[in-house]
């Protein structure tokens, strides 16, 4: 007989428990700010991806508001039916011009929009080749279809050109190489430039999830694709409007044809009601304020922020891994050690969130930090000093 559903979920959690990874969730109290009220206690917020700070900005407030007056608080349907309204298309329009791209299709999130785009695309006869250290929801996009899967070691170009050789014995009907732009554990970037190199060679399509890269990398934070200057020689890009943009939501930038395709086909678009009007305004909001001069000041304050910090924790001698980005994990080792480092954080005044297996590998336990444009350096210099207080009454670093 199966055992009761109640033991069998008990047991799980009661494993999680053994092992130190059990978690409760920490509860925000009002804003997403450098300095939150996390589970009532104030603290240095370093776990957010709020990047440029515009989940708060005045202007992206009020063109919700505005939004809500006119359109009422939803769509109440599936774009396909009766919920694509106005401000759907003209998002469309300006996530294309920001992007680079001759079109977009809006989603639910930057996990639908992996699944859109893969599901729409791929069948039995298509190959995809994705980086081993791909999201989640790359993963997952890739599980729903039916195509053959092959992966490559993390940013190895060799293994790669390895995997598309392989590739010769085959006979897709599509190749699709899939990664990340920038990775979310470890803040490296994908070397597209090389990998776009090997796509032309052995005739595959690339795709990239730029949901970190957005609003940060390239030109008014237009992405990894057009840091590397690929803007016509890369296939799809898929992101998030949940991180720097400061909404949610997700879109695939991409041709016209495929936007066509994914209207079609995309499970997620077909039968998930659309985007809100306050959450559409707020994003058109955003991608103006990226686009103007004050966007790309906040852009390059975040890199400033991000080169003091890393730097400073560097020469208090943790790990970071080979972070490139304002994401800059503190690699502690094993999990459970990892998770006490952020409770120590937190207790001292830094909310550092604490990340282990399966997320990452058992032996690369972490607390993952990201920095924004909104940290002053007080605040940067004070988180510093909390790291360098608790890392060395853990013996993490030296006396």
């Amino acid at each position: 007989m199966p055992q009761p559903f109640d033991q069998v979920i008990q047991s799980q959690l009661n494993e999680l428990k053994e092992q130190g990874l059990y978690r409760k969730m920490r509860i925000l109290g009002g804003e997403q700010q450098p300095r939150s009220a996390i589970d009532g206690h104030q603290v240095i917020n370093l776990s957010s991806n709020n990047y440029l700070g515009l989940t708060t900005r005045p202007e992206l407030k009020e063109a919700a508001k505005a939004a809500i007056d006119k359109y009422g608080v939803g769509t109440g349907a599936v774009r396909t039916i009766i919920g694509t309204m106005d401000i759907h298309e003209e998002l469309e329009r300006k996530l294309a011009a920001f992007k680079h791209t001759e079109a977009t299709l809006v989603l639910q999130s930057g996990f639908t929009a992996n699944a859109a785009v893969l599901g729409s695309t791929l069948g039995d006869s298509d190959l995809v080749i994705s980086d081993e250290l791909n999201h989640a929801s790359i993963i997952d996009g890739v599980r729903l279809t039916k195509a053959a899967r092959k992966v490559y070691k993390h940013n190895d170009m060799s293994d790669l050109e390895r995997v598309l050789e392989e590739t010769k014995s085959g006979n897709y009907r599509t190749i699709l190489i899939v990664t990340d732009g920038v990775f979310s554990m470890d803040g490296d970037i994908a070397p597209l430039p090389r990998i776009s190199e090997l796509a032309k060679h052995y005739g595959a399509v690339t795709m990239v999830d730029d949901a970190h890269a957005s609003g940060v990398l390239g030109a008014h934070g237009s992405g990894t694709v057009h840091h590397f200057g690929l803007d016509k020689e890369w296939d799809v890009s898929v992101g998030t409007l949940s991180k720097a943009i400061g909404a949610i939501g997700g879109y695939a930038a991409c041709s016209q044809a495929l936007r066509e395709l994914m209207e079609h086909r995309a499970r997620p678009f077909l039968f998930s009601t659309s985007h809100p009007p306050s959450v559409t305004a707020t994003c058109l909001a955003a991608l103006d304020l990226l686009q103007s001069a004050e966007g790309q000041e906040l852009i390059d304050r975040l890199w400033d922020n991000t080169r003091f910090f890393k730097s400073g924790l560097a020469a208090l001698g943790f790990n970071t891994g080979i972070s490139e980005t304002p994401i800059t994990p503190v690699i502690v080792g094993e999990g459970a050690r990892a998770m006490q480092f952020s409770d120590r954080l937190f207790a001292s005044g830094v909310f550092a969130q604490g990340i282990a297996f399966p997320t990452v590998a058992r032996d690369k336990g972490r607390v993952r930090t990201i920095v924004t444009a909104t940290h002053t350096r007080q605040d940067l210099e004070e988180a510093l000093n909390i790291f360098e207080h608790v890392g060395r009454e853990m013996s993490l670093i030296g006396a």
